[in-house]
């Protein structure tokens, strides 16, 4: 008792004290710091660009970019004037089908490999739905390009099924441009998201669903009421991170697979900002459009997460 009682009444150690005994912990850290000045907070500065008339010469990149003549929210002003409802159009259209297909679909998918006991063929779905997610854009856009082609293998099964009397030139149609995005967007990563489901589904507890079998649930019954209830917090948080990223819709996807006969439909702020930023040069219009973007997906993120807190105590903040 008298220990304990010498130990609480020990006095706390100084600040310098602290720091200079977990010096080597300090060290270590170093490198962590020094990568994440460099990296993710140096580039920050580019912002700035944003506000101003950036022309690059010969003088370096922070001289230009801190001697350019500051022009305010002109920028800004330009593309709400010029482009900015076609390019949102394209991009909420595109987003919006590609979050009412890819958000449920991982969902089904996940739920529909819990039930399979097969373990060697719920291996090979599992391994089959994935595998898209590690293909590149390009040999993806190249698999819908063919595929969708007028002489591609979908023209024919329509034909031969006689859902059409001609062949559709699906990339030449704008509507049709965002269905496609949308579903090679929630072709590709179906699969991978499926996992994360998949692992919350596992830290479940069998003892639940044999209490609910031998209550005479069914297996519909037992996914509503005990699956689905008890990985809505995974639910929740993929679903914020959904929504903040609304205004990403994709950029190779859309470069890939876009043309200039559709450029109306296929453009959207990704590559807005490349055409204008990069291709034309115009590197402060392209920081503006970016930096609208990133803005725009903070307030959602924060907006969904305030609205997940208040339904079902599931926030990501």
């Amino acid at each position: 008792m008298a220990k304990s009682t010498e130990l609480k009444s020990k006095p706390k150690k100084a600040l310098r004290s602290r720091l200079w005994d977990q010096r080597y912990l300090f060290l270590l850290m170093i490198p962590g710091i020094v990568w994440v000045l460099i990296i993710c907070y140096a580039p920050m500065t580019g912002l700035y660009m944003a506000f101003t008339n950036y022309r690059p010469s010969q003088n370096g990149y922070f001289y230009d970019l801190f001697n350019a003549k500051f022009v305010g929210l002109d920028w800004f002003n330009y593309f709400f004037k010029k482009d900015f409802s076609m390019i949102m159009r394209n991009t909420l259209a595109t987003s919006l089908l590609t979050l009412l297909f890819s958000f449920p679909a991982p969902i089904i998918l996940a739920l529909m490999l819990n039930e399979v006991r097969n373990i060697r063929l719920k291996k090979f779905i599992q391994t089959a739905s994935y595998l898209p997610y590690f293909i590149s854009w390009v040999i993806a856009s190249n698999i819908f390009l063919t595929f969708l082609a007028g002489n591609g293998i979908v023209n024919d099964l329509l034909l031969g099924l006689g859902l059409t009397n001609q062949r559709i030139l699906f990339f030449q149609n704008g509507p049709y441009f965002w269905w496609i995005i949308a579903i090679a967007n929630t072709w590709k990563g179906m699969g991978y998201n499926a996992i994360i489901y998949l692992s919350a589904i596992s830290g479940i507890d069998q003892q639940l669903y044999e209490a609910a079998e031998v209550d005479g649930a069914s297996r519909v019954k037992r996914i509503w009421h005990i699956t689905l209830p008890t990985i809505r917090p995974t639910i929740s948080i993929l679903l914020i991170l959904a929504i903040g990223g609304i205004l990403t819709t994709g950029f190779e996807q859309q470069l890939l697979m876009g043309n200039n006969a559709i450029l109306n439909y296929s453009d959207v702020l990704d590559t807005y900002s490349y055409r204008y930023g990069l291709a034309k040069g115009m590197y402060s219009y392209g920081t503006a459009v970016g930096l609208f973007k990133s803005i725009v997906s903070f307030i959602l993120v924060m907006g969904a997460n305030q609205i997940t807190a208040k339904l079902n105590d599931s926030a990501l903040f």
